[in-house]
């Protein structure tokens, strides 16, 4: 699969067809389907679709005109093109770009996800910018060392908050947000090494009387990395966040242009896609605060 993986990469402008890419690793083309799905997280011609457009999407923040990389990169037409980006990445490309890494898609190494146990392939984070924003919800404390970060302590509220406590329906109907949606984030201070303090809270957008036992964070404006977790199954979403974690610190970062905005929070946010009981597949999101890296 890997070996696929490569050839994808290095012929990516051309027409790459599936029986090909089945008959170079020897395997009929069924069978070739269903491995890759379960070794990568997505067929075939999504996986191939998916890498052209985020190296097309590359080029335009370059400065190319869309329909010379729509021609390219194997559509037709500029509409076609702009289809296809909207419905893979929720926005047309002239939108979009505005939010795109400022480097080539990473290459990718099947081997070393499947280690960080994953669950399937990380595809290249959107940029955002975010303003300020305020957050309310519930702490929870543990003596843990050496946590600074959320990313010190990855779904940490999978071993902390038991299912019995509610908390979760708690702050809805405390708080009652206007967007559905969880935000988990360590609130340690480097002065205490020995504490891990953990705010599993929503957004505190409305005007009302904050109920004692509650904490409230305002998160300072940032630009943020956002990666989505793969799709898997309830039984391996810990494992996929924790391995994509490692993947966006071993892998992601130090091949970026970026590092590590220490000013601001790092947090995972979790919203209606990782119900498990309205959905077979479920993933979240992780905010990383990035700044672009100095370059001298």
């Amino acid at each position: 699969m890997q070996q696929v993986i490569d050839y994808v990469e290095d012929h990516i402008k051309e027409d790459i067809k599936p029986e090909e890419l089945a008959k170079l690793v020897g395997y009929s083309p069924y069978h070739f389907y269903r491995i890759f799905n379960n070794h990568v997280g997505y067929t075939i011609m999504d996986y191939v679709l998916k890498r052209k457009l985020q190296y097309a999407l590359y080029e335009l923040v370059k400065g190319e005109k869309i329909i010379q990389i729509a021609l390219d990169y194997g559509f037709e037409t500029h509409s076609g093109f702009t289809k296809a980006f909207k419905k893979y990445f929720g926005s047309p490309p002239s939108l979009y770009r505005l939010h795109c890494p400022l480097s080539l898609p990473q290459k990718i190494d099947l081997l070393s996800l499947r280690q960080k146990k994953v669950g399937g392939i990380v595809m290249q984070p959107k940029i955002v910018q975010k303003p300020a924003f305020t957050i309310a919800g519930k702490t929870f404390e543990s003596v843990i060392e050496n946590v600074f970060y959320t990313r010190d302590a990855p779904a940490f509220w999978d071993q902390r908050i038991s299912p019995d406590e509610s908390i979760e329906s708690t702050l809805y109907e405390a708080l009652s947000p206007k967007k559905h949606g969880e935000y988990c984030i360590n609130l340690s201070s480097v002065e205490i090494d020995d504490r891990f303090t953990y705010l599993f809270a929503v957004n505190y957008d409305r005007d009302v009387q904050l109920p004692a036992g509650l904490t409230k964070l305002q998160i300072p404006d940032a630009t943020y990395a956002v990666f989505r977790t793969p799709l898997v199954e309830v039984e391996q979403f810990v494992s996929s966040i924790k391995g994509t974690w490692l993947y966006i610190l071993e892998d992601w970062l130090p091949q970026s242009l970026y590092e590590v905005d220490e000013t601001s929070y790092d947090f995972e946010y979790y919203d209606e896609h990782c119900h498990d009981w309205d959905y077979e597949k479920i993933y979240m999101e992780i905010y990383l605060p990035i700044k672009e890296r100095n370059r001298e």
